[in-house]
């Protein structure tokens, strides 16, 4: 009787437990929640072509006018502002993302010196952001000091009226 118990026992643990713990279920959906109907073939293909044709008209967005002069300036005379970009002034310089683009079409040799330009004026903006810490911590800590000076003064001159009265 008891080889029975055990057995069926161990029959049950490897059939539901064992697969349960090797194996786990995802928890079941809320009531609220209804199932989609999976799509077909045909509309992945709709929503990828949708979804690639957003993506790639962002990326006409972020790369600019100066590079596409066709598809988005105006006819209406003024230079240098597009369509889509009123708020930028009237720039003749273009941005170091359309430098860097313009110089990659022109190979390693255009490349390279528009990188190079590119990490020298990070390198000098670094530099100048450090130097200007390294000034206004040296001005606290003078400004620290010359409290703490004053402090000291001002309690030595206190002892000093206290000892001689």
């Amino acid at each position: 009787m008891k080889v029975k118990v055990v057995c069926r026992k161990l029959y049950d643990y490897i059939r539901y437990d064992l697969k349960e713990i090797a194996f786990p279920s995802s928890l079941p959906d809320p009531p609220h929640i209804k199932k989609c109907r999976k799509l077909t073939w045909h509309e992945r293909f709709l929503v990828l072509k949708e979804a690639s044709r957003l993506y790639t008209a962002r990326w006409v967005r972020d790369i600019g006018p100066d590079l596409r002069p066709n598809d988005y300036k105006k006819d209406d005379g003024i230079k240098g502002k597009s369509h889509g970009d009123k708020s930028r002034s009237t720039e003749i310089e273009p941005s170091t993302l359309e430098d860097i683009a313009i110089a990659a079409r022109g190979g390693m040799e255009t490349l390279r010196p528009a990188l190079q330009r590119l990490y020298m004026t990070r390198a000098s903006a670094y530099r100048d952001a450090l130097k200007s810490f390294i000034e206004g911590y040296q001005e606290g800590i003078q400004q620290i000091m010359e409290k703490k000076e004053d402090s000291s003064k001002a309690h030595q001159e206190g002892n000093t009226d206290k000892n001689s009265t």
